[in-house]
């Protein structure tokens, strides 16, 4: 039985999630139920899949969900996201990227349209009731982003009112024009429970005391942080006249020098815009203990790499490390239970495990 969590919805009062939440290897199989498979998650860009009648394999957060997805373009240029598990005997369908018209098992020859309907299956002639929907491949609801492509398993809410939000603000970017910087992109293996890591990416406060060389270009002061449903927002300021993004008059922001856009979209998706582009981080549990964070860059203006406050992000990233590992360790404390938030600072914590509650309580 895991047990019920509440987070007080007055910053002012809450506590934070308590130290056994971070333990507990029940809870930690049962977020694959409750919150990841009930949620969205980042596919990549709509270039895997970029001739009509391609296909392209992928596994949906390997060691954790460990959900074998496919990604088809049909002959009339649609992108869908189907199970990659054939009907049959479960044998994976596609085993390499490509392209073909019709997607077929190797092991005993099932056939199946790109769109996942059941087409052909030889010996079955006999069989009663044959096919049943069921014998199609189950196709996700996939939500495209200009170019960025995001699945949802059994999601509860829909990521369109995620993307309207990003779209308020970033939404003068050309997206579709970024292009991904493999060299750039890179994973790190954390020792850590996910969530930690994410606790740390959801505050400022830790800015000034960890990170030296960020610090001196964003404005701690007029550091903020905006809360909506499934996602939030924090905005670095900077005292700088350069490498600030170039905001169009009618934007909210417009005067403002904005060195920095940090969305966060439950429960583990940071995308970072900056005035070269834009840098994608993925929190991916591996077990209780350990994490992996893809890296995924994405480059707009290539004159404004390693500028401003996207610049030296592995440093960054190494920095955050070393403090959320840790936690990690602190966290073990027989004498550590919990803690309470900053009602300036730590207003992305609270709403993160605030959701965390919601969804893990029956």
């Amino acid at each position: 039985m895991i047990k019920k969590y509440n987070i007080e919805s007055d910053i002012k009062k809450a506590e934070t999630l308590p130290a056994s939440f971070y333990r507990d290897q029940e809870v930690f199989e049962a977020l694959k139920e409750r919150i990841f498979l009930k949620s969205w998650q980042w596919v990549g860009d709509a270039h895997l899949v970029n001739q009509s009648q391609s296909v392209y394999p992928f596994v949906l957060l390997d060691g954790y969900l460990t959900e074998p997805l496919l990604l088809t373009k049909d002959e009339n240029d649609k992108i869908n996201c189907l199970t990659n598990v054939c009907t049959h005997r479960g044998n994976i369908v596609v085993l390499h990227p490509g392209k073909t018209k019709k997607l077929s098992c190797m092991y005993h020859g099932r056939r199946f349209n790109l769109n996942g309907a059941f087409e052909y299956m030889p010996e079955f002639h006999e069989a009663e009731d044959f096919p049943r929907p069921c014998d199609n491949l189950h196709q996700f609801p996939l939500r495209i982003w200009e170019q960025f492509l995001f699945a949802g398993l059994n999601p509860i809410f829909d990521f369109q009112q995620v993307i309207d939000k990003m779209n308020e603000r970033i939404g003068f970017l050309p997206l579709n024009d970024f292009k991904l910087d493999q060299t750039l992109s890179k994973d790190f293996l954390v020792h850590a429970h996910w969530a930690l890591y994410c606790d740390n990416y959801l505050e400022g406060f830790h800015v000034p005391f960890v990170h030296d060389d960020l610090n001196k270009v964003l404005d701690f002061g007029s550091y903020k942080t905006e809360i909506y449903e499934y996602c939030n927002l924090q905005i670095g300021y900077t005292d700088e006249a350069t490498e600030v993004f170039d905001l169009p008059k009618n934007h909210i922001d417009y005067g403002k020098k904005v060195a920095a856009y940090y969305y966060w979209v439950f429960p583990n998706m940071m995308f970072n815009f900056y005035p070269w582009g834009l840098s994608v981080n993925i929190v991916k549990p591996l077990d209780i203990n350990r994490t992996k964070v893809s890296f995924i860059s994405y480059v707009y203006d290539p004159s404004k790499l390693n500028k401003g406050a996207g610049s030296g992000l592995e440093k960054v990233e190494r920095e955050d490390e070393f403090v959320v590992e840790n936690v990690q360790k602190g966290v073990r404390s027989s004498f550590y239970k919990a803690g309470r938030f900053s009602p300036t600072r730590e207003q992305g914590v609270h709403h993160f495990h605030r959701l965390i509650a919601e969804f893990l309580n029956p």
